[in-house]
Formats: C-alpha cells, structure tokens, sequence
C-alpha cells in the first residue's frame, strides 16, 4: 500500500475519537455552554478527565472562579444544536434559551445538567497545574448521570472543521491470540 503525506496541521482529525461534549459552567448568576472535543480519560477511579478549554471561551473563566463544570453527553439528535452553541459567544446569548436545551439542576455542583444530553458527569477540578501554559484542565467526575432508556447512544466525534462522524454500534470483539 501506497501511503501519502498527511498534513501535520489535521493530525487531530485522525486521533480525537471521544464524543464532542458540551461543557456547563456557571459563575456571577450566569451560566455558559461550549462544545468540546479535545478530552481524555486519566483515571478509571476516581474517574479523571483531562480536557483543553480555551482560555478565549466563557467557560475558561467560569471553570477557573469556581473549579466545578458538568460534562454533558449529546447525541446526533440534538447535534445542530451543539455546533450552534459553539458558533456564538456566550457572553453575547443564553444558550440555553436560544437552542432550547433544558438547564436541570446538578447534584454536587451548581453547573446545570443539560437534560436533552444522555450522559451527564458532574466535575470539581482535580489540577490546574498544567492551565496557563496549556488551558488543561484534570477534572474528577463526582457524579454521574445516564439515561438508561438510550440503548445504544449515537454520539458526535468531530474530525475537523463542519465534518463529523456518527457513532453508535456497539461490536464485541474477543482475541484468540493468547
């Protein structure tokens, strides 16, 4: 097989394999949404999540006052809705009101639950140590929450510019090799 320079400007594209999520913060009586793709699992348990937010993003600053976010979990269903949000400014709109996302009170932090999301993963900052160099924040999952009616969720993974893929089948796939 012939193999062909790839662009190292799109090497993203072909290792970011978690679902697109959508970050809730809140700080000052204001509340923010924003689409994210750039996270990682740390830990299994207590579960760590690493995750890039721009210092730029409304979040940013709302994370960093109150150290305490929720990862939500969409599915393609509502997926107009999550680049939406991530088209415009929080500082500018209510997210919530203008794409009709249902804000539900957390547990153990007072960012909202997006409830038209089938996961949600209330979240205190575990470390910021790596935030000002590069906007990384270690996140520990305090509480978790899913929709047991959604079977076989069909997330969002984002590859690059207004191009997505579907996930949402579920294999099993056992090694013979021993």
């Amino acid at each position: 097989m012939a193999k062909k320079s790839f662009p190292l400007s799109e090497v993203y594209s072909l290792l970011e394999s978690g679902p697109v999520v959508l970050v809730t913060a809140a700080w000052a009586g204001k509340s923010n949404i924003m689409p994210m793709s750039w996270h990682t699992m740390m830990e299994f348990e207590p579960p760590l999540v690493g995750c890039v937010i721009s210092d730029l993003n409304d979040s940013f600053g709302m994370l960093k006052a109150t150290k305490e976010c929720v990862i939500n979990i969409p599915t393609v269903e509502i997926a107009e809705k999550v680049v939406g949000c991530g088209n415009i400014h929080g500082a500018k709109v209510n997210k919530f009101e203008k794409f009709g996302l249902t804000a539900k009170p957390a547990s153990m932090v007072a960012a909202p639950l997006i409830e038209e999301c089938y996961a949600n993963f209330e979240c205190q900052v575990a470390d910021m140590k790596m935030v000002v160099q590069y906007c990384f924040f270690i996140l520990e999952v305090v509480k978790a929450w899913i929709d047991p009616a959604v079977e076989n969720p069909k997330t969002i993974h984002h590859l690059g510019k207004e191009n997505f893929m579907i996930s949402g089948e579920r294999i099993k796939i056992k090694s013979k090799i021993k």
